[in-house]
């Protein structure tokens, strides 16, 4: 899909076949996109419905009027995949998601890691978990997708458990000489279900957060032999996953 996404909260057109974009959207559409009668747009709701359109008309500084073909919507891929990313530092937290979104990731889970320096709490908690969603969005449009991944509440590390025991295969990125590990890349994957993947902070997963999944079975791996920052460790296993369950074929 190569035509500009642009998101809506309904995707459907007027009794005409038309339907007109304006607010933000529509002023980027026009203003910044500068799109012109006879090019292709994508209207979506980011929850997998989508329609390809024709732009009929550029109305001022913020009014794109499109003709509307059929709607269609684009079944959740399997297996789905979520990653529960610690907390890093600064903006970090944002490149995460915005890389993770671009590669396919399905579903986020900023979690609050014991090792973790950086901790949402109050009003920066909420600004902050703000900001992941608006980067998946924007990173979801970006990358021509019509379905953006899920960025839930902040998890504590028992509510991480919990998710691990429901998944069809769980697995904490961790590698240290003394607590054994095996190779994500030789993993026995699911088709289908749930993929659930943990990814710590910079100080590692400690041990009591590693025996408390390990209890919800989940198993320790690593992705290869250097050392990735926790915030492009999920990308980096993201890629693997997505290739060797087919979805990347």
């Amino acid at each position: 899909m190569t035509a500009p996404v642009f998101v809506v909260e309904h995707v459907r057109a007027d009794s005409g076949g038309q339907y007109v974009l304006d607010g933000p959207e529509g002023r980027h559409a026009v203003s910044v996109k500068r799109l012109r009668p006879g090019e292709a747009v994508v209207l979506t709701d980011g929850a997998g419905r989508w329609a390809e359109c024709e732009v009929v008309a550029a109305e001022g500084k913020d009014r794109l009027v499109v003709r509307m073909s059929e709607v269609s919507e684009e079944p959740e891929a399997q297996p789905r995949i979520t990653v529960v990313q610690a907390l890093p530092k600064g903006d970090r937290g944002e490149l995460a998601v915005e890389t993770m979104t671009e590669t396919g990731v399905d579903a986020i889970v900023p979690w609050a890691a014991a090792r973790c320096i950086t901790q949402w709490r109050g009003e920066r908690g909420l600004k902050a978990l703000a900001k992941w969603r608006a980067t998946a969005r924007e990173a979801g449009k970006q990358s021509r997708r019509v379905r953006f991944p899920e960025v839930a509440d902040a998890a504590t590390s028992r509510q991480v458990a919990a998710l691990l025991a429901k998944a069809d295969f769980a697995a904490v990125l961790h590698e240290d000489r003394e607590y054994g590990s095996e190779p994500l890349a030789t993993a026995e994957l699911p088709s289908s279900g749930e993929i659930v993947l943990v990814v710590g902070p910079e100080g590692g997963v400690s041990p009591e957060e590693l025996e408390l999944f390990g209890q919800a079975g989940a198993g320790a791996y690593r992705l290869g032999p250097t050392v990735l920052r926790t915030s492009t460790a999920g990308t980096a296993a993201t890629a693997l996953l997505l290739g060797r369950t087919g979805r990347w074929s």
